[in-house]
């Protein structure tokens, strides 16, 4: 069987069986979330033997040629020695500095670090607690507010991390930024293109963090954010929204549900249904897309229907960790 080394102890591997796995199975505290490829929480360096190439998949290429990969999806194959990252990702200490309600089950948590740290507004992070519990979420603010990362928290049913961000944590309390990870932020080579940013839930965190990027950068063409959730007591930050849009030209918000009562300028139905009927054809436009895997999926399939060039199109999925 396929012997994975870390730290000075062998690990044995069942042929084909996730190396992150075989360590979690072993006892060894990996820092781990989604463990299908997204988060990157769990990312090692292989110091002997070779990562099969989706292990690899998305990672920059310097990180490639140095031997990085991802253990929760890389299959054992053969014999390997890994280490932790630590010389590759950026981290920051940091601190809690508030926890705001949001709505009916998101909060706003805002983290100050003690040194700079630099990242693109819609990159997600890696936020480590004091005891190693580790967890990603997407950034909203910009570096220009006031030098805090402002998350957007979901509850999650039983979710380690969530529950604490919810009920425990306090200003002050110790916490750790990894990275940041991501394709999803600001980037347009004519600041006259038009942006379109769909998102479901807490999706819309990164969508914010594009839209505040892409107005302090002064791009001048227009701006149209559609947010969905399943009903209106699932929306979040719409006072906000409203007075971007009304404060903003060229900025346009469009609030979907998926079931409700309608009202002025709530739109009842699917996301991509409603984001097709604005947009027939999405050609010569930069699409941004956030949410849960199978609603980017959707949507990118759609967009690029809708005549998006796939490098014009944007993405990060959210993959919910199971506790």
């Amino acid at each position: 069987m396929p012997t994975i080394t870390y730290e000075g102890r062998a690990i044995e591997a069942s042929p084909g069986e996730p190396v992150l796995e075989a360590m979690l199975r072993a006892g060894e505290p990996v820092a781990s979330s989604c463990k299908s490829g997204v988060c990157r929480c769990c990312m090692m360096r292989a110091i002997d033997g070779t990562p099969d190439g989706a292990s690899q998949a998305g990672l920059p290429q310097a990180l490639r040629e140095k031997g990085f990969f991802l253990p929760c999806v890389c299959r054992a194959t053969g014999d390997m020695t890994v280490a932790k990252p630590t010389d590759a990702i950026a981290s920051a200490h940091a601190r809690i500095e508030r926890v705001e309600s949001a709505g009916r089950d998101v909060v706003r948590v805002f983290v100050r670090t003690d040194a700079p740290f630099e990242y693109r507004p819609g990159q997600f992070v890696n936020l480590v607690r004091a005891d190693g519990l580790t967890r990603s979420y997407s950034v909203a603010s910009t570096p220009s507010d006031d030098g805090a990362l402002e998350f957007h928290v979901r509850r999650i049913p039983g979710g380690r991390m969530s529950s604490w961000l919810f009920d425990g944590a306090r200003a002050g309390d110790p916490v750790e930024v990894r990275g940041p990870y991501g394709d999803c932020h600001y980037q347009s080579p004519d600041p006259a293109e038009e942006i379109v940013l769909v998102g479901v839930g807490t999706g819309l965190a990164p969508l914010l963090g594009v839209m505040r990027d892409a107005i302090l950068r002064g791009h001048r063409g227009p701006i149209t954010l559609f947010h969905g959730a399943r009903d209106a007591g699932g929306l979040y930050f719409v006072d906000e929204l409203r007075d971007i849009e009304r404060t903003r030209p060229g900025v346009a918000y469009h609030p979907c549900v998926l079931s409700g009562q309608p009202a002025p300028g709530l739109h009842i139905g699917p996301v991509d249904t409603i984001v097709l009927a604005r947009f027939p054809s999405l050609a010569d436009r930069r699409v941004f897309v956030c949410g849960d895997p199978e609603f980017v999926r959707v949507i990118r399939k759609a967009a690029f229907l809708a005549g998006a060039s796939m490098r014009a199109i944007h993405s990060d999925a959210f993959v919910a960790s199971a506790s």
